[in-house]
């Protein structure tokens, strides 16, 4: 089944993927497009609406990023926000001009609404500006919708052409009632149905799964985090026993994580699964080796051997799953402007020599997209909900050299960490949570004895999306229990701290 579609037409704005998330909230599928994107692959795609990104230029410039006016021809409601509000303008024949320091706005901001379909059943009037340009004259066949004290036009409209323009963000949860703007363009001007559900997602891509992958052998690396582990129950409803999971045990996973994967996955949806306990072959090539990157690549070349000697026990195998989801498509260059570009390997690089096609059956979803299809499949809340947990798990998280000793203390220490935030009910309310052993012994008293052990550091921190972070303020008391319990039950720790610097400066990892 072909989804409704809208386009979120990016012009390097820093909330790209909020406003694609916006849309896809009201149950309406959306896809992200550079601004240089041909004309005719818009219409190719045959939308039922259009947004325009903010971002960071200035619409007046010869340089910066524009539009062709053949886009607002082709009979689809068109929304700008910030700069694309701006842009609109410039192109269509209205003027943009610098402000001046009185005119310049930022955060929370009193507007007032004038009658409009986009504004209906507004009753709110807090929106959320960053701009410094702003739009001094109307286009021909414009209108102003909205103005605040020091900006005349903060909203604009050509009824005529369905074409709308905002000053202001209504993607970001600050703008009051900003969600009701987006849905009031989506189902009074664009006429949206909202046929995107995860029900209907799972139903199509089962289909599409189905017909594309036929009776052939399928491989999936399952690392027993969120994306690979429902891409991995997607593919199985689709065929069965044709799909083959191997679960590669570095050793250097959370406590009980390994025994964890192979109950849900081999027990309870009944898959084929090969784990793979190498825990002495990862800990032998690690020793001695101390360089964070150094250990990152060891692990990932390892990870890559083992997979590849499993896969060839295998015999031919025709596709491979990989769990990538819709940001890491857009920021691998393939979606928007904005993001920065890397490349992604989901299983961390796969072997040239081994040929396979690749199946991506999440690549179209966001991770709380993803997180509900999980639920949905059935799979474990304690899985769906898990906070990220990097591919080369401890080996990071323990400075300096890994040992076994050393994975086994933060092990314990992680454990306590994570009960008692669940028990406080701070689990689901922190991003990212863990523990690390930095490669630091310091003195400690236990009973009458004098100890040297281990320190052990507490992470925690809010995001939205990991690029930035704050640190969350952690209750005391709930601190207090955490290194009562570390200290007192991990054999080898006697000291803990907790860490309270954001990203940036810091990074969310230690290493």
């Amino acid at each position: 089944m072909k989804h409704e579609l809208v386009l979120v037409i990016d012009f390097g704005g820093q909330y790209n993927q909020l406003i694609a998330r916006r849309v896809r909230e009201n149950n309406v599928y959306c896809e992200i497009l550079p601004y240089s994107t041909d004309i005719e692959v818009i219409k190719a795609k045959n939308p039922k609406g259009i947004i325009f990104t903010g971002g960071p230029n200035s619409a007046y410039l010869p340089d910066s990023p524009s539009i062709s006016k053949e886009i607002f021809e082709i009979g689809v409601p068109i929304l700008g926000i910030c700069y694309g509000h701006q842009i609109m303008s410039h192109v269509l024949g209205g003027v943009v001009r610098k402000g001046n320091t009185a005119e310049k706005e930022y955060g929370k901001t009193s507007i007032t609404y004038h009658e409009s379909k986009l504004f209906e059943g507004i009753s709110t009037n807090t929106v959320w500006m960053s701009h410094t340009d702003l739009v001094d004259a109307v286009a021909p066949g414009f209108e102003v919708i909205a103005h605040t004290a020091d900006c005349p036009v903060a909203a604009i409209e050509n009824k005529e052409k369905n074409l709308y323009g905002v000053q202001f963000h209504p993607e970001v949860e600050h703008c009051l009632e900003g969600d009701k703007i987006l849905r009031n363009f989506l189902y009074n001007i664009c006429n949206v149905s909202g046929d995107w559900t995860t029900d209907s997602f799972i139903n199509d891509k089962i289909k599409q799964l189905k017909e594309t992958i036929g009776d052939k052998k399928v491989l999936c690396a399952l690392s027993g985090g969120v994306d690979s582990s429902v891409a991995a129950v997607l593919v199985h409803k689709a065929i069965g026993d044709n799909l083959t999971c191997v679960f590669v045990d570095h050793g250097l996973l959370r406590k009980n994580e390994g025994n964890d994967v192979e109950r849900i996955f081999r027990d309870k949806f009944d898959m084929n699964l090969i784990r793979v306990n190498c825990e002495d072959r990862f800990l032998g090539k690690l020793k001695g080796v101390t360089e964070p990157e150094a250990k990152r690549k060891i692990i990932g070349e390892e990870f890559i051997r083992v997979f590849e000697e499993e896969s060839n026990k295998l015999g031919k195998m025709d596709f491979l799953v990989q769990g990538t989801i819709y940001p890491d498509v857009v920021e691998s260059g393939h979606g928007g402007e904005s993001a920065t570009i890397k490349s992604h390997h989901n299983v961390g690089g796969i072997p040239e020599d081994i040929e396979f096609q690749i199946v991506e059956p999440l690549r179209e979803l966001f991770k709380d997209e993803v997180r509900k299809i999980g639920l949905e499949l059935g799979i474990e809340e304690g899985l769906i909900f898990r906070h990220p947990f990097p591919g080369p798990g401890l080996g990071i998280r323990v400075i300096g050299e890994v040992t076994k000793e050393r994975c086994d203390i933060l092990r314990e220490a992680d454990a306590i960490y994570m009960e008692e935030l669940k028990k406080a009910g701070l689990y689901k309310k922190i991003w990212q949570a863990f523990a690390t052993l930095p490669d630091v012994k310091t003195v400690g008293v236990m009973g009458d004895e004098r100890t040297y052990a281990y320190l052990v550091g507490l992470r925690a921190v809010t995001s939205s999306d990991g690029m930035t972070s704050d640190w969350y303020k952690m209750p005391y008391d709930v601190l207090e229990k955490i290194s009562n319990r570390i200290v007192n039950e991990v054999d080898g720790a006697n000291r803990v701290v907790y860490d309270i610097t954001s990203k940036p400066p810091g990074t969310i990892e230690w290493e």
